[in-house]
């Protein structure tokens, strides 16, 4: 029995929502399972192709929605979960009762979990630290920047090397291991500890770029990236660097796409009257409520620096 789940990639929910999901499927379904995992990543031209489904059991998680009558799990929380009006009707019209979905939780991982319980009645409760920092990282629930910049918890370490390394390797080792080991475990691995040295540093390094290169005004952040030979940060850094700021909104390439992020202070209460996602959706992005991106193809920078530089007036509007 091949189970191929498809997860989002360098993202610690993606990765626990994986995780979790194969414990869930081997543990109540198939015993035995071969679980294969492939990391999936947003593009300006975002396809399945009919060769990713090629399991007897098929699952996307924390991903958006495909319509392929090969897929037969998919549980995802993010507001912008379809391609089209189309996919959304053909999830609509499912009857099989696992293609599941509620942008109302922090992470998938919890959901999954939430929808393991109610509907099979299923548990994992050596799996609950897992859970709890999902929903912590995903859901940008850490007390403080300190936290979630200084890296102190095996969470936010592990997250470090997920969002960082190269390639998918790494990161389906790690999740293979968040199947049965404790984060603190995890950290200590041999792999895990090769690769966390190197992108602490240049994680450190980041905080410098950063701030040279940003820009509060109108308690918007705006940074460009391009040329600094950084392809991607954590997204904390900014309200670490600038406290008082509300949004950020950044310009960054990497080798598949040029991207747009859009976020928002978590430490800066609201009411909000911006729905980040909704604005990403109207450059072909998406996201959260609180946070969303815009994946450009590859040398499109100005079309990305374009579409920044009118968010980042209409959030300081």
């Amino acid at each position: 029995m091949l189970v191929r789940i498809l997860y989002h990639d360098h993202c610690f929910d993606g990765a626990a929502s994986a995780a979790f999901f194969s414990r869930f499927i081997e543990d109540k379904f198939h015993p035995g399972a071969d679980f294969q995992f492939t990391g999936m990543a947003h593009k300006a031209s975002q396809l399945f192709e009919d060769s990713l489904f090629d399991g007897d059991e098929n699952a996307i998680v924390d991903f958006k929605y495909s319509p392929n009558p090969k897929l037969t799990w998919w549980f995802d929380h993010h507001q912008s979960a379809f391609l089209s009006p189309e996919d959304a009707e053909h999830f609509r019209r499912d009857a099989s009762g696992r293609k599941l979905f509620n942008p109302d939780f922090r992470s998938c991982t919890a959901f999954i979990a939430a929808e393991a319980k109610q509907g099979w009645a299923y548990e994992a409760p050596d799996l609950d630290e897992l859970v709890r920092w999902a929903d912590i990282v995903d859901g940008a629930q850490y007390k403080d920047a300190e936290e979630a910049v200084g890296l102190s918890s095996p969470a936010t370490k592990l997250t470090l090397v997920i969002e960082g390394v190269e390639g998918s390797d790494l990161v389906q080792h790690i999740i293979r291991l968040m199947r049965r080991q404790s984060l603190a475990e995890i950290v200590e691995d041999a792999q895990v500890q090769a690769s966390f040295g190197p992108l602490y540093e240049r994680h450190l390094r980041s905080v410098g770029i950063i701030r040279e290169h940003a820009a509060c005004e109108g308690a918007v952040v705006y940074f460009d990236l391009i040329g600094t030979g950084m392809e991607g940060y954590n997204k904390f850094i900014p309200y670490y660097l600038f406290p008082e700021s509300v949004f950020t909104v950044s310009v960054s390439q990497s080798s598949f796409r040029t991207k747009v992020s859009v976020g928002s202070n978590p430490w800066v209460g609201g009411p909000w009257k911006h729905n980040l996602a909704t604005i990403c959706e109207r450059y072909g992005g998406g996201g959260h409520a609180r946070v969303g991106a815009i994946s450009f193809e590859i040398g499109a920078l100005e079309e990305a620096r374009k579409a920044a530089r009118e968010i980042a007036e209409e959030l300081r509007g």
